[in-house]
Formats: structure tokens, C-alpha cells, sequence
């Protein structure tokens, strides 16, 4: 496993990180807790020290699982968690309902300390290393966020700040009002906006990229073939994306990387994380995982080197996808 810094923080981040949503279960078809124990139990155990969780992700549920599963190994683990998505105030905006429950985007200061407060019970523990706003709130000005979390640091409750789901402007703006050490963004092969605007502001900035997706959702590994289906409140199910025809596009793609996979032995799931944390020096990759198997499989993506010839060969088969 490769590390790396986090922003202008001195935390020794391992470039692949261990993302929880689906451990919720909501949008994921349901969940079952002793795997997700057991997953990031094989993650931790590769050589992952990053665990990425949020309260949304589940109303709770997502940080239950990682307290659980870090008992006794938190001074091994970087633990990023988020704020801004909230069912206890009616404050800013409406954003969609969980559970039945409406979830508000808000980044007043009031909340924030209150969330906190609650995900450090949920984790079981008195700090959090990466604290992040999770989606940007209209109704509260960058600088009223911004003065919290930088109030909190210096109170030893979080160690560095970052921001999710921004554009360029927003980004800027926590720029100027305090010192910033990651964003969280989707990207992938198939997600690459923030290439225009927010990973050279990035780079420039000394700011870490945690992108999230990087297997778009599954699509990318090589195990989703046309056949398959969803069920439930499984998001995918009406995502254009996971069409029947746009998976056979997909499959056809990846079978002209094949070739590079198995030059080093490595599965398409692996070698497209690979693809992806070579993308920028400040890019760590959050993965998704449901049980000890995927973790391992994933983890080990953190181990790969690719030359520039083959990052060229995995380019020109994306550029035949387009």
C-alpha cells in the first residue's frame, strides 16, 4: 500500500480508502452489518487506514458500523465523516427524505457542533481526523462554515477540514476563508468534470482529492455484466448508466484493457483504481465495499504501479468508449 499526506496535514494517508455508503444500506438494496464489520476488519488488515463514512449514510447507521468495527484499533485508523446533511433542524434546504425522515442541507455553526457531537458518539471516539461539509448549504455563508470548523480544530475535535459535491467558486471561497486539505468528488473513467476546474485548483493548492465512485458504482470492475439486475431501493435500477446496451459498451471497453490487467496480474476492478490514483499526485481513491473479499481486492489496487505506455493503452481504450 502506498501513502501519502493529507493536504498541508502531517497524516500519513493510504491512497486507497475504504468508502461506506453502502454499508448504510439505503439506495444499496439493504445491508448486513457483521459483513461490513468484516470488510473493514480485511481493509484494515491490507494496509487501509482510510474509512470514509457520512451520518446520511443511513441516518447514523454507516458511523454505528465503522465505531464497531475500529474498537481497539483507533489510533490506526484516519476516520473521515461529514456534515451539512441534517434531520434535526428544519434549517436551509430541503434536499430529499430518508427513511421517511426529510434530510436538510445546512453548514450553520450551530449545527455543525451539534453534528459532531453526535457522530463522535456513533464512532466512539473524541476526534475525528477529516471532517468534511458534505454538500454545500446556499443559506449559510462559506465564512460562518468555515470559522466553525477552523474553531474546531483548535479545539483538537477534528485535524483537518475538507468539502464534498463543490464547484469552483465554492471552493475558492473556503480557500480564502481558511486552510482547506481535501475535496471529495466523483471520479473516474467515466467522471472526469472536475479535470477542467477543480483538480488543477487542487494540485495547486496542495489539496487532496478523494474521489469517489471510482469503479462508477460497480460498472467498472468487470463484474456487472449485461444480464444483470437490481432490486429494491437500489439506486442503479433506473440509472441510464446501467442500461443493458451502455453495460455491453462498457464490457467491450474493458476487454482492450485486459491486456495491461493482466500484465500485472491484477483483476479490471484493480487496474481501474490504479488508472485512477495516477491521475494526480494529490489523488486518493475512495472504494466501496460489502465484505472482506471486495476490501482485499480493492486494497490491493493501492500496490500498483502503471508505466506511461500503459497508461496510454488504458487511454486509447477509453477513448474508443467516448
Amino acid at each position: 500500500m502506498k501513502y501519502k499526506k493529507l493536504g498541508t496535514t502531517d497524516i500519513e494517508t493510504s491512497v486507497i480508502g475504504l468508502g461506506t455508503w453502502a454499508m448504510g444500506g439505503w439506495m444499496w438494496g439493504g445491508g448486513n452489518d457483521k459483513d461490513s464489520v468484516a470488510a473493514i476488519h480485511s481493509a484494515l488488515d491490507s494496509g487501509v487506514n482510510l474509512i470514509d463514512t457520512a451520518p446520511a449514510y443511513g441516518l447514523g447507521r454507516s458511523e454505528e458500523i465503522v465505531g464497531e468495527a475500529i474498537k481497539g484499533r483507533r489510533d490506526k485508523v484516519v476516520i473521515a465523516t461529514k456534515c451539512g446533511l441534517v434531520w434535526h433542524t428544519d434549517k436551509g434546504n430541503h434536499f430529499f427524505d430518508e427513511e421517511g425522515k426529510p434530510v436538510h442541507r445546512y453548514l450553520g455553526a450551530d449545527s455543525i457542533r451539534y453534528e459532531l457531537e453526535q457522530s463522535l458518539k456513533r464512532l466512539g471516539t473524541d476526534y475525528i481526523d477529516l471532517y468534511i461539509t458534505h454538500w454545500q448549504d446556499p443559506t449559510t455563508p462559506v465564512s460562518e462554515t468555515m470559522a466553525i470548523l477552523e474553531e474546531l480544530k483548535k479545539e483538537g475535535k477534528i485535524r483537518a477540514i475538507g468539502i464534498s459535491n463543490v464547484n469552483k467558486e465554492e471552493m475558492s471561497e473556503y480557500l480564502e476563508s481558511g486552510t482547506l486539505d481535501s475535496i471529495q468528488e466523483k471520479y473516474s473513467m467515466l467522471d472526469r468534470e472536475i479535470e477542467s476546474g477543480l483538480l488543477p485548483l487542487s494540485e495547486q493548492n496542495n489539496v487532496s482529492i478523494l474521489s469517489y465512485s471510482p469503479l462508477a458504482q460497480g460498472l467498472l470492475t468487470g463484474k456487472i455484466d449485461p444480464e444483470r439486475t437490481f432490486s429494491g431501493d437500489d439506486q442503479r435500477i433506473e440509472d441510464p448508466r446501467f442500461s443493458q446496451e451502455n453495460r455491453q459498451k462498457i464490457a467491450a471497453m474493458l476487454s482492450k484493457m485486459k491486456p495491461v490487467a493482466d500484465q500485472h496480474n491484477i483483476t479490471l476492478g484493480q487496474l481501474v483504481i490504479a488508472w485512477t490514483v495516477s491521475q494526480s499526485s494529490q489523488m486518493f481513491a475512495l472504494c466501496g465495499a460489502r465484505n472482506p473479499v471486495q476490501a482485499k481486492e480493492n486494497a490491493a489496487a493501492g500496490a500498483v504501479s502503471l508505466t506511461n505506455s500503459e497508461l496510454d493503452q488504458v487511454s486509447s481504450a477509453l477513448a474508443a468508449y467516448f
